[in-house]
């Protein structure tokens, strides 16, 4: 129980890590894009200073998951995470279609500048930043389970590429394809749109008790190959955060004694835990009548 305390707390460090990041390049993306006329990088801006709110939503369901279990929540506050990466998405989504909105509009009227070359340095820079921070949050989220990192880390890789994207774009309106400026507007416009949908399923899929069937079939397997196990005639499992709880019956002879079947149990319950990182295993046990 210790442990997935201080994997939140290394949550909060990639978190803050983001939060930094952003703060940082959304203030200068914004105020370069409109002191230098890049739709693109006032764009860009924009959806980090989206991220900032994000990340703002992740550290606190991050801080609420780590409060103990207590007579209202028995199981603990293990989904207050995946609950701040729905509340994410949602967030994003509402300006992911006002950035698109508002881009598309110029785009159509033929409002064309030609952005400065600081701007797409900016846009340079920041892209490499974020890939640096996305490679330091996906290897710590998939290191301690985070959902809520994870998603973060996600958007950090869509933000650098967004980045360079626009950089892209702003060196090509200085040399004279004009409109690919409010090109990458609307581009960044439809990325920050499909990843909250994408965080936003995820998070969902979650809290709706939905489990990858894949995952049942690698725990059944392991089970199975447990010795004196016979059969496992039932599995299910479901999320908590970023732990995972699962329920399995299974198959032993009659004729084995209480000590054996429970240390049958306590094998299953080993079994899922190292190998696969499983939280908590509630084992039934059946009698196989010959």
């Amino acid at each position: 129980m210790n442990e997935r305390y201080k994997d939140l707390k290394l949550a909060e460090q990639g978190a803050r890590l983001s939060m930094v990041a952003y703060v940082t390049l959304s203030f200068a993306k914004l105020f370069i894009g409109n002191a230098f006329g890049s739709a693109a990088l006032s764009a860009d801006g924009l959806n980090n200073f989206t991220d900032v709110i994000s990340t703002v939503a992740i550290m606190i369901g991050l801080r609420i998951a780590r409060r103990p279990a207590d007579e209202d929540h028995p199981y603990g506050h293990w989904k207050a995470e995946t609950i701040a990466s729905l509340a994410t998405s949602l967030l994003m989504l509402l300006v992911g279609l006002q950035v698109l909105f508002s881009s598309f509009s110029k785009l159509t009227s033929g409002e064309f500048t030609t952005p400065d070359v600081l701007s797409g340095i900016t846009a340079l820079i920041a892209g490499v930043i974020m890939i640096g921070v996305y490679i330091f949050n996906n290897r710590l989220a998939n290191r301690i389970n985070s959902l809520g990192l994870a998603a973060s880390a996600k958007d950090n890789l869509s933000d650098a590429l967004t980045s360079f994207a626009t950089a892209i774009a702003i060196f090509g309106s200085i040399f004279g394809l004009y409109w690919l400026d409010g090109v990458m507007a609307v581009f960044v416009g439809i990325v920050i749109i499909k990843t909250a949908i994408d965080i936003f399923r995820e998070s969902a899929f979650s809290l709706s008790d939905g489990f990858e069937t894949n995952h049942l079939a690698e725990y059944r397997q392991a089970i199975l190959d447990i010795p004196d196990v016979q059969q496992v005639t039932s599995i299910a499992a479901r999320s908590y955060g970023a732990n995972v709880y699962v329920d399995v019956t299974i198959l032993l002879d009659a004729e084995l004694t209480v000590l054996r079947s429970h240390e049958i149990t306590e094998a299953v319950e080993d079994c899922l835990r190292t190998v696969f990182n499983v939280f908590e295993t509630d084992v039934h046990v059946e009698p196989l009548t010959h």
